[in-house]
């Protein structure tokens, strides 16, 4: 079974979250910092690198709207 991530970069679904809910309703979904106090992309990227657990939460919640908006 083919991994539904497989190519999908970690900005591409940054990106797509926060154009689907906006980072404070991301914030919402997903309690962690980067999303609440002076949020970008860039800034949650250099986190959620470095953060496995956090990633792991933003890949699923990614994977849960994924129909909705790929």
């Amino acid at each position: 079974m083919k991994d539904p991530l497989e190519g999908k970069t970690l900005e591409y679904i940054v990106t797509q979250l926060v154009e689907f809910y906006g980072f404070e309703e991301l914030s919402q979904h997903i309690d962690i910092n980067c999303f609440r106090s002076n949020p970008s992309i860039k800034s949650s990227l250099k986190f959620l690198r470095k953060t496995p657990w956090a990633r792991t939460k933003v890949e699923k919640l990614y994977l849960s709207i994924m129909d909705q908006i790929d």
